[in-house]
């Protein structure tokens, strides 16, 4: 940190009640417009006082002894002053009072105030937050102390008032070449940063924010999904596994309802309930985000329903579906995917993605109803989808153009 401007100056100060003797002498440290007030525990008549040279007048024994101990203190701050500089310490005002006083405001350390964060977002889980959001701000927070122990010489933490334009741009350079995450993940984790940055300058820690200027746009990102084609090769398929049938319907399901896969797994019978045109809807709200969703069930998903009514993990668990953990699902998919010869890498994910494209967007539901449906926050979200159906209005106009090109 560039230090802007630094200047002490020894005073008199008139004690409440005063009347008549000898004033308390201070000495006022001021660094970039920051002052901090510090008693030298001397005393001076304000008679004998020199405001201009900041010392006692006279030759006299109370004089000398007045005059050589602010000689004594102005050295010591000096000298902290340079201890600060060499140990790479932000200098303040309350920085050099510490030094000299052993006193001073708290000192808020970022790792600490990390932790903190995680420890109540923990708490949070099931209520608040997912696991998976956990797990996130887990992962940044292991990033960030190996940065922090990599660039400032095995340290476990610094100082908040060392965060600066240049840490955020050196951990995210670090971020991307050290643990070799793309764009888009190291803007997640640098995210996740801002967030406790936010809470430090919101109670006043921080006076001023070091992501200003810093860019934090991710860049456009492939959203595959599965075609029309593709959809009806997955429905039609017949499983000789009936473990893959169960999880191919699973999956046609989210397809239809547009539901993630943590809110398919947690759906019950009673997210299930009739709506305003008198036919069935979900009622339910994203886990991860908390904002409602309200689905009409299309009959694909009412038929996969009823199919698994009866099914012992439903009625023992209360759930809609026999839904396995995400990772069993996704590697159960790319079998399924193999044999229905789907040349994609398919993830429950995409059930989510085809809800959006192939079932709703192509076939002429308004974008602000679907984006009702998937439960975002903006509309902003769901214009992605918009996009990758503007690729593949260009992709079927340009095979239309090839065939009139050759007749």
């Amino acid at each position: 940190m560039v230090e802007v401007s630094f200047s002490i100056l020894f005073y008199v100060k008139k004690p409440k009640g005063y009347e008549k003797g000898d004033m308390p002498v201070y000495m006022r440290i001021t660094v970039n417009g920051v002052p901090k007030e510090i008693t030298t525990k001397q005393y001076c008549h304000p008679d004998r006082w020199n405001p201009q040279a900041q010392r006692a007048r006279g030759t006299n024994e109370e004089s000398k002894t007045v005059n050589c101990t602010l000689d004594a203190l102005e050295r010591q701050v000096h000298e902290a002053r340079i201890k600060l500089m060499d140990a790479g310490t932000v200098i303040t005002a309350d920085a050099l009072k510490q030094a000299l006083t052993g006193k001073g405001e708290k000192v808020y350390n970022l790792v600490a105030i990390f932790e903190e964060h995680n420890k109540q977002v923990k708490a949070l889980v099931g209520i608040d937050y997912a696991p998976a959001t956990l797990t996130k701000y887990t992962t940044t927070l292991e990033h960030l102390r190996a940065f922090i122990a990599h660039s400032y010489d095995g340290a476990t933490d610094i100082d908040i008032q060392r965060l600066s334009y240049d840490f955020i741009n050196a951990f995210s350079f670090w971020v991307k070449t050290v643990k070799k995450c793309n764009h888009n993940s190291t803007i997640k984790h640098i995210s996740n940063l801002r967030k406790i940055v936010n809470h430090c300058l919101k109670s006043g820690w921080l006076q001023k924010d070091p992501f200003l200027g810093f860019t934090m746009s991710k860049k456009p990102g492939v959203r595959e999904f599965l075609t029309d084609a593709e959809l009806e090769a997955l429905t039609r398929k017949d499983f000789a596994i009936e473990r893959l049938s169960v999880i191919r319907d699973i999956f046609l399901f989210s397809c239809y309802t547009g539901l993630a896969f943590i809110d398919v797994f947690q759906l019950t019978p009673q997210d299930i309930a009739t709506g305003i045109d008198g036919k069935q809807w979900i009622f339910t709200a994203r886990q991860k985000t908390a904002t409602p969703s309200r689905i009409p069930l299309l009959p694909p998903a009412k038929v996969i329903l009823e199919k698994y009514k009866e099914h012992p993990k439903c009625i023992n668990e209360n759930k809609v579906l026999p839904v396995i953990s995400n990772q069993k699902m996704n590697a159960y998919l790319k079998e399924i995917a193999d044999l229905c010869s789907i040349r994609k890498t398919l993830t429950f994910h995409i059930a989510r993605h085809t809800f959006a494209t192939t079932v709703t967007l192509s076939n002429g539901v308004p974008i602000e109803t679907v984006s009702k449906m998937l439960g975002h926050s903006s509309i902003k979200m769901t214009q992605h989808y918009a996009k990758i159906l503007d690729k593949k209005v260009s992709e079927d106009m340009l095979l239309l153009e090839n065939r009139l090109l050759n007749i």
